[in-house]
C-alpha cells in the first residue's frame, strides 16, 4: 500500500513537471548591446550555447529523479537504483546552480544607454557606504575574489538578511549556487573562461575590471530592499 501510494504520487510530480520545464530568460537587451566592454559574440554563445546547455542539462536531470523516485519506490532494497539517484543529484547541483547563476547574470547585466554602470543609490548606497566606505572598495575586493578563483567560478555580492542585512562578497567554484535562504544575491559575476576568453583571452583581470561599466545596480538596488 506504501510503495503504491508514493509511486502515485512521484508519478503526479512527474506529469506536473514535464509541463513546467526550466527556460532561458528573456533578455532586456540585444547582444551587442554591452559592447565594448563585453562583445555581442561572447554574449549570444554565453546565452544561447552555454545557458541553454545548463537548461537543457537541468530538465533532463530532474525528469531521470522523476523516474528512478518511482522506481526506488517499487523497488525499495535496490541499490542500483540508490546509486543512480546519488549521481543524478549530482548533474541537478551542476545544471541547476548553472542555470540559476546565469539568470542572476543577465539580469544583473544593463548596457551603458540604459542604467549600466551607474552606481548604487537607497538604502544599497547606504549599507555599502557604511560597511566598505565607498564601492569602489567593495568593487575591488570582488575582483581580488574573482582573481583568486583557480579554475572556474563566481562571486556573489549578497545581502545577510539573518546579520542585519549586511553586504558580504562571497565566492564559489563551478556551478555552486547559493541556496541558504538568509543569503540574497545582490550581484553575480561569472569568472567561467567562457564568460571572456574569447575578447580578453588569458587577461581575465581586465574583465573583471570591465564588466563593472555594465553592472545593473538597480537591479541590485530592487534585490536588496525586497529582501
Amino acid at each position: 500500500m506504501f510503495a503504491r501510494s508514493v509511486g502515485k504520487n512521484v508519478l503526479n510530480r512527474s506529469s506536473v513537471f514535464k509541463r513546467t520545464k526550466v527556460t532561458l530568460p528573456k533578455l532586456e537587451w540585444d547582444f551587442a548591446a554591452l559592447e565594448p566592454f563585453i562583445s555581442g559574440k561572447i554574449n549570444e554563445l554565453h546565452y544561447s550555447k552555454h545557458h541553454q546547455t545548463y537548461v537543457n542539462g537541468f530538465n533532463t536531470a530532474t525528469e531521470q529523479m522523476q523516474e528512478l523516485q518511482l522506481q526506488l519506490s517499487k523497488q525499495p532494497e535496490n541499490l542500483s537504483i540508490a546509486s543512480k539517484i546519488i549521481g543524478v543529484q549530482q548533474n541537478i547541483k551542476f545544471h541547476g546552480g548553472g542555470f540559476k547563476n546565469h539568470c542572476l547574470f543577465w539580469a544583473n547585466l544593463s548596457p551603458q544607454s540604459a542604467v549600466g554602470g551607474q552606481p548604487p543609490t537607497g538604502a544599497l548606497a547606504a549599507q555599502i557606504e557604511k560597511q566598505y566606505g565607498s564601492l569602489e572598495n567593495l568593487v575591488k575586493i570582488s575582483n581580488d575574489k574573482l582573481l583568486g578563483i583557480q579554475g572556474s567560478g563566481w562571486i556573489f555580492i549578497v545581502k545577510n538578511v539573518a546579520n542585519g542585512g549586511t553586504i558580504d562578497v562571497v565566492q564559489t567554484y563551478n556551478q555552486d549556487t547559493i541556496t541558504d535562504g538568509n543569503i540574497i544575491p545582490l550581484v553575480a559575476v561569472d569568472a567561467w573562461e567562457h564568460a571572456y576568453y574569447l575578447q580578453y583571452e588569458n587577461r581575465k583581470g581586465e574583465y573583471f575590471n570591465a564588466i563593472w561599466n555594465v553592472i545593473n545596480w538597480e537591479e541590485a538596488g530592487r534585490r536588496y530592499d525586497s529582501a
